[in-house]
């Protein structure tokens, strides 16, 4: 999952970064409403943790404007209020999903997985190629019963690749799926994690190279 945090508090958006990395997810920040615009109009992101009250841009117009412009793109808002009067109002902008502050990081967590099952066409909970068996919400990887031993951008890569259903992944799209915008387009990260993904997953070989266009399962 690609993920925009819209935060104008640097601590908060730093640490909320930091956790979703950690859970494997692709993390951009945004520093105020017109960053995240911005940002948004120029990048995929399955979802957007956008702050209420943001400066330059507020967040009830940033959320207004995604729902408008980029309706797959999910919204989840994060506010201090906490009246049901100013929770329908926010989902009523076209908010997927609210969370008050303070909020229990794993919360979040859970919901973005949530929202993330529902970008796009529907995915299946668990995901399968010949005998490989991958489940996102648990982030374990086998084959043939026995675990696979993965990093996060391998398990980011084999994901996309899966919920590709045989459809050819071009690298650049490898790109926007498993990495934030920090990554050089130019470097040849996704050829190696790809050349180690393939020696973790063993024979016989189940990423296919099509020449000049990317990967298929």
């Amino acid at each position: 999952m690609r993920i925009l945090v819209a935060e104008d508090e640097p601590r908060i958006a730093a640490a909320v970064a930091r956790g979703l990395r950690r859970e494997g997810m692709a993390v951009d920040v945004a520093p105020d409403g017109a960053v995240a615009l911005y940002k948004a109009r120029v990048n995929p992101y399955d979802v957007v943790v956008l702050d209420r009250d943001l400066p330059e841009v507020h967040g009830d117009d940033v959320c207004r404007t995604l729902s408008a412009e980029q309706p797959r793109t999910k919204v989840l808002m994060l506010t201090a209020a906490r009246s049901t009067d100013e929770l329908v109002q926010g989902l009523s902008l076209g908010a997927d999903d609210y969370l008050t502050k303070p909020f229990r990081f794993a919360e979040l967590v859970a919901r973005l997985r949530a929202l993330g099952r529902r970008t796009g066409d529907a995915r299946p909970p668990v995901l399968e190629a010949g005998d490989v068996v991958l489940d996102p919400a648990k982030r374990t990887a086998s084959r043939g019963g026995v675990e696979l031993d993965l990093t996060l951008k391998e398990f980011a890569v084999l994901q996309a690749l899966l919920e590709a259903d045989g459809a050819v992944v071009t690298p650049e799209e490898l790109l926007e799926r498993a990495w934030d915008e920090q990554l050089d387009p130019l470097s040849n990260t996704v050829r190696m994690t790809v050349m180690t993904l393939r020696r973790k997953l063993g024979d016989p070989p189940l990423i296919q190279t099509v020449r000049g266009s990317g990967y298929r399962v």
